[in-house]
């Protein structure tokens, strides 16, 4: 494994893309998760099992977004307490966020088995693939606890700099679940069944692998008989910045979950467009979401050490890489949108490709929104407002189901309206951010 890496010294631009590109291609290989299933069953199964698993991934991004967002929010004090030295509250801390993160994973998994079915009646699932759609969430929230773990201990080992270790346990498990997927499907005949079981069995050995890699090689981080006490203080600090993150991840999630749903009252070709579209989508600017959240890393941890001028510089040179990767990544997309689609959909499914490659075009001309968005989620998370990340996040995604709800309503327009609607509210809440840094954060924190 690679050594750990401080933010706080060294060139900032080099420091901050070794530090980044092992969270990249983390997040590519845990996107693998569902990329497998769905590759797997469009091709094999058929643009119905596509449809349900593409829509079961959009509603498991919602409810891990609670996860995520506690994990995100717990990390950053991590990284504010690992760069200003202070190991005993960075131990009492870890042991505060495990004890709140899994009672909310607990509540939430009993919850989603209870409303299963209310929740499918909500996001409008057609009739025909109502079945498979619950067979298949039936198995994947088993895995929800996995999650859990994974996200915690991969947001507490990034906080300290080690942004190699997750990678390894999500490759490990990448490769698992595909080959799982194989076997299940193909040699097995489990269909769509078959493809949640191999991805929750792998969401198992990923994280228990991590977890006891964490306690192995960081004994700095173990706790101790005294750490293990409720301290009303160091709550305080985790509720503050895990809650508002959890809210921000959460209202992300729920407005792509209502758009989702939207989505679902177009039909079946558009459900299966959408599903694999949204999928290159997501690798498409997943570097960039996971540039921001190295920048907060990097910011919080020269926060914590006062280090002022070195988050100033470091924004300059960040805004500029984030708008060259861009502005890159969008002429790769829209020039090979339906080369992409075909990945996913079956060449004779000329109808969901075409309208997968619109919807790709659409979002991928306008990267530079969400690219920026981005940063300034993390930049807000960083210096203890990320209640501002929740404004923005609520413009971005408030912007987007109203024009989204009113544009398609247009026979006219109809389901471009949709595709439309999310650019728009990234520039609104991209344009709200930097006026608020400009006139009261960047003169108030830097």
């Amino acid at each position: 494994m690679l050594s750990k890496i401080d933010l706080t010294q060294g060139g900032i631009t080099g420091t901050l893309l070794r530090f980044t590109l092992p969270m990249i291609i983390g997040s590519l290989l845990q996107q693998c998760y569902n990329i497998a299933d769905t590759l797997i069953v469009g091709q094999c199964i058929g643009s119905g099992a596509l449809a349900a698993v593409g829509s079961a991934y959009t509603l498991m991004v919602f409810l891990i977004s609670i996860l995520l967002g506690l994990s995100m929010g717990s990390g950053t004090v991590f990284s504010l307490q690992y760069g200003a030295g202070r190991t005993d509250s960075l131990r009492r801390s870890i042991y505060v966020s495990v004890l709140l993160i899994g009672t909310v994973t607990l509540i939430l998994n009993i919850a989603v088995f209870v409303w299963i079915h209310p929740i499918l009646r909500i996001l409008q699932i057609p009739k025909d693939i109502y079945g498979m759609m619950y067979d298949y969430l039936w198995i994947i929230f088993w895995g929800i606890g996995f999650t859990f773990i994974y996200n915690f201990y991969a947001a507490l080992l990034r906080a300290i700099g080690d942004a190699v270790t997750p990678l390894w346990f999500l490759a490990v498990s990448v490769v698992l679940n595909i080959g799982l997927d194989l076997f299940f499907i193909l040699q097995l005949d489990w269909g769509i069944k078959g493809a949640a079981i191999a991805t929750v069995a792998a969401q198992g050995v990923s994280a228990l692998g991590i977890m006891g890699y964490a306690y192995v090689k960081y004994p700095e981080l173990r706790l101790h008989r005294n750490d293990l006490h409720f301290d009303r203080h160091c709550l305080k600090e985790i509720t503050s910045f895990s809650a508002l993150t959890c809210v921000q991840q959460s209202v992300m999630d729920l407005g792509i979950l209502m758009v989702q749903g939207l989505v679902n009252s177009f039909g079946t070709v558009v459900m299966a467009a959408f599903a694999a579209a949204i999928k290159i989508d997501s690798f498409a600017y997943m570097p960039v979401q996971d540039f921001g959240n190295a920048f907060s890393v990097f910011v919080a941890q020269n926060y914590g050490a006062g280090q002022r001028q070195r988050i100033k510089k470091g924004i300059k040179q960040s805004v500029v890489s984030v708008i060259i990767f861009c502005m890159c990544i969008s002429a790769v997309v829209c020039g090979f949108a339906d080369t992409f689609m075909g990945i996913f959909v079956d060449n004779s499914s000329v109808d969901v490709i075409n309208a997968g490659a619109v919807y790709l075009r659409i979002e991928g001309t306008f990267y530079i929104g969400i690219g920026i968005l981005f940063m300034l989620y993390g930049y807000y998370r960083a210096i203890n407002k990320p209640m501002m990340s929740v404004v923005l996040t609520v413009i971005s995604l408030g912007t987007r189901v109203v024009l989204a709800y009113t544009l398609s309503g247009i026979s006219a327009i109809g389901v471009i309206g949709i595709w439309v609607a999310i650019p728009i509210g990234w520039f609104l809440a991209d344009a709200a951010g930097i006026i608020y840094y400009i006139f009261k954060a960047g003169k108030s924190h830097i």
